[in-house]
């Protein structure tokens, strides 16, 4: 049997989340509005006078001047020495100056929320919206950050009693990647302290919505479910999921189905009931009542968003936290005991979330849930789901982020779309890349599982335009779908708006919008702005101390990027030299 704790433990977690009762596709919605028809605006990202028409000549200069530090590659290896020499040497107030006229000015808005409103305010006279961040780091050393990681992934009885050898490798804290910084050089890594500061990240988020209420319409606020909460619970959620799929993959595969894409995966409830009863995981009379509570199985077949939705059910839950190994035929726990304490911080990071997406929806302001380590990424997408369950029923408000460097992310964005059309709510998403391939890697190959990244970049971005394409066709069949198409990558860009026009989706219906980082890559940002698409910089912002880890990650991207930001380069001195030319270099209004 399961262990109690751990099953009211799950059991809370999806009445909290409020899953609604299952539908089956619903059907494209009538009597739309009528769309929007006409040309797509011309977009020409090889033109700098477009592209820099927002920049007064010092930010020009400055800009240049940064990018070109980054290019030098003794400094970014070192910069974050050099940042505290510099600190020593020139003392705190003439080193605050310093970084604002350099780094700082480049990649931060500004100390707090006053201080950015006006940048905000001059990029929306240019159509370009914000994705506020308060990007405050802590600066721990590494092995701080380790011995916080290991602590606060491993349960209370696997310290007494040990036992955590028994979960799958890839959903163990491994000494040696305890500092998940490790490798990264474009997300922001939070590590678990206690409650209270879980709860100061809460009402960190909480400003951020604020201010994204108050600066910007239709805002984003990004949020990361590892600032909510105890990572021990997004690792062991995350590994039921990743085993319950993987049972059902395996039941699919005995009735000769291997191969087939995810949705495409029917098996026969007949016999999948059979499997369940010589397994021991319940009586075909039990499982009869699972595939007819709800509507599942109504086709005699069950599918992969049914399958799943066993998981977190009302009735179901109780024999599920057993699933078999059906290479040694064991039945194995899908969840350890809990204490009364971890029961209560599970409940408290959802209780949490709930308070971010309500406030989000009654402000009018979007919520992005970042992507984060492959390990985490299955319990944060399904929490991340099942709040777009509850608060995307009118309009997309909820945001999932798919990291397009994952050879599993076209299945989930086709999972996930159906899911929505099933139950009819709003899919909302943002497609990236993704920030975690080299630590990804390393983990992977050194405690032995697959590697869960694609083998080449050619083959990420073929990821990335197959899933984002998935999406577009959806918003052309239904309207009901969002994308944030977040890169800094211009073929990328240019084939989003190749696909807008060949599918008729026009950008004054707000479908799709495109994201890049704040003094990066305005030769993209400000020409899809001013010929009307939505576009936003993510906007970070903080004291100059504070941020420190920030600049250097900002610092570090740019290097490693060197083709893109030699563009940025050439076109910024074309700029220059046309205002110098032209006698406009030191106008207030060039």
């Amino acid at each position: 049997m399961a262990p109690p704790s751990a099953a009211r433990a799950l059991r809370a977690a999806a009445a909290r989340m409020g899953a609604p009762r299952r539908l089956r596709s619903a059907p494209a919605a009538p009597g739309r509005a009528a769309r929007p028809r006409g040309p797509l605006p011309a977009v020409d990202f090889g033109d700098p006078r477009e592209a820099f028409r927002s920049k007064s000549s010092a930010e020009l200069l400055r800009g240049l001047l940064v990018l070109g530090l980054c290019a030098v590659e003794p400094l970014v290896q070192h910069n974050r020495e050099l940042l505290q020499l510099c600190q020593r040497v020139l003392g705190q107030t003439l080193f605050e100056r310093l970084m604002k006229m350099t780094f700082y000015g480049q990649f931060v808005a500004g100390e707090d929320q006053e201080a950015i409103k006006p940048l905000i305010r001059r990029n929306q006279a240019f159509g370009v919206g914000a994705v506020l961040d308060y990007s405050v780091e802590e600066d721990l050393s590494p092995a701080e950050a380790e011995r916080k990681e290991l602590d606060s992934c491993t349960s209370a009885a696997e310290k007494e009693m040990g036992g955590a050898e028994q979960r799958e490798k890839q959903f163990r804290a491994h000494p040696g990647f305890g500092d998940r910084r490790g490798g990264v050089i474009s997300a922001r890594t939070y590590f678990y302290a206690d409650e209270a500061k879980c709860d100061q990240h809460m009402e960190t988020f909480l400003r951020c919505i604020d201010a994204s209420s108050g600066s910007s319409v239709e805002g984003f606020s990004a949020i990361k479910l590892t600032a909510l909460g105890r990572p021990q619970f997004l690792l062991q959620f995350s590994e039921v999921l990743v085993k319950w799929r993987r049972f059902f993959h395996q039941m699919a595969a005995e009735q000769g189905q291997a191969g087939r894409a995810a949705l495409e995966m029917k098996l026969e409830a007949e016999k999948l009931q059979e499997a369940l009863a010589d397994l021991g995981i319940a009586t075909k009379a039990e499982s009869q009542h699972w595939f007819t509570g709800e509507n599942l199985g109504v086709s005699g077949t069950v599918d992969l968003l049914d399958w799943n939705s066993l998981i977190g059910s009302r009735t179901k839950i109780s024999k599920l936290l057993l699933v078999p190994n059906m290479q040694t035929g064991q039945l194995e726990p899908l969840l350890s005991r809990f204490t009364e304490e971890e029961d209560m911080q599970m409940k408290r990071m959802l209780q949490r979330m709930d308070v971010l997406a309500k406030r989000a929806t009654e402000k009018g302001v979007r919520l992005m849930v970042d992507a984060e380590q492959s390990y985490f990424q299955p319990a944060i997408s399904r929490l991340t789901l099942e709040m777009q369950r509850r608060f995307n029923r009118d309009r997309a408000v909820i945001f999932n982020t798919y990291q397009c460097y994952l050879k599993e992310a076209y299945d989930n964005v086709t999972v996930d779309v159906e899911l929505s059309r099933r139950e009819g709510w709003h899919f909302g998403t943002k497609l990236v890349r993704g920030a975690y391939m080299e630590q990804e890697r390393e983990r992977a190959a050194k405690i032995g599982y697959e590697d869960p990244i694609n083998p080449t970049y050619e083959k990420t971005n073929e990821m990335y335009h197959k899933c984002l394409d998935y999406i577009l066709e959806e918003i052309k069949r239904s309207r009901k779908a969002s994308v944030m198409v977040a890169s800094h990558n211009e073929d990328t860009v240019k084939f989003t708006l190749r696909r807008m026009m060949e599918l008729g989706i026009h950008p004054s219906e707000k479908k799709v919008c495109f994201g890049q980082l704040l003094g990066m890559c305005d030769q993209i940002t400000f020409p899809l702005g001013q010929a009307g698409f939505s576009v936003y910089k993510y906007v970070p912002y903080g004291p100059v101390n504070e941020v420190l880890p920030y600049l250097s990650r900002r610092a570090q991207e740019n290097r490693c990027f060197m083709q893109r930001a030699n563009r940025e380069r050439d076109l910024l001195w074309q700029e220059v030299k046309r205002r110098l030319l032209d006698g406009s270099l030191f106008s207030p209004n060039p």
